[in-house]
């Protein structure tokens, strides 16, 4: 479903292998620098549908060590852009289709990577969201709802974006609350 811009599709199981294989790009490049790579957002939640774009946290230990994640980052072709008003939370763009680059020459899906410090709040939440509407379904189908008739009645993106804003706050005051 495309309706002003927003492609909404139906949840499609090779969005989990595309994430596993971008894991193990970044795993293998960051190393130690990193503790973990995280699927957050629609596409990490099986039976959702979703813009098709992966979201990526990586998490490392502390804010410290984000310059050399920045550098490794660089070498795959990933461009700092900074924490884009969210605080604590970094974000990167990509030169090309291709990043990250690998031996494969791989054409990506589309996606967006973050890097947090682990006791980041931002982080916290999109973990937190994620898990909530993985154990409970009917949030999930009240997520997927609220998102079509919002891709429907958009006139761009942000008004898509912030239309979800209190759905999101209540899903995080239910997960905080069990």
């Amino acid at each position: 479903m495309k309706e002003n811009g927003i492609t909404i599709k139906k949840y499609n199981p090779e969005w989990k292998n595309v994430f596993r294989e971008l894991k193990k790009v970044l795993e293998h490049s960051l190393g130690d620098y990193i503790l973990r790579v995280e699927h957050v957002g629609s596409t990490s939640v099986e039976g959702l549908s979703a813009k098709p774009i992966i979201d990526l946290d990586v998490v490392i230990s502390h804010r410290e060590i984000l310059p050399k994640v920045i550098e490794k980052l660089s070498e795959l072709g990933y461009s700092h852009q900074g924490d884009q008003g969210i605080k604590g939370r970094e974000a990167f763009k990509r030169a090309n289709s291709t990043v990250p680059f690998s031996e494969k020459n791989t054409e990506w899906m589309a996606h967006h990577l973050y890097v947090c410090a682990l006791d980041n709040e931002e982080l916290k939440r999109h973990l937190a969201f994620r898990d909530y509407l993985r154990a409970n379904r009917d949030a999930c189908l009240a997520y997927e709802k609220l998102k079509r008739e919002l891709a429907r009645t958009s006139p761009n993106r942000d008004v898509y974006t912030d239309g979800k804003e209190e759905f999101v706050f209540a899903i995080l005051k239910k997960a905080a609350a069990s």
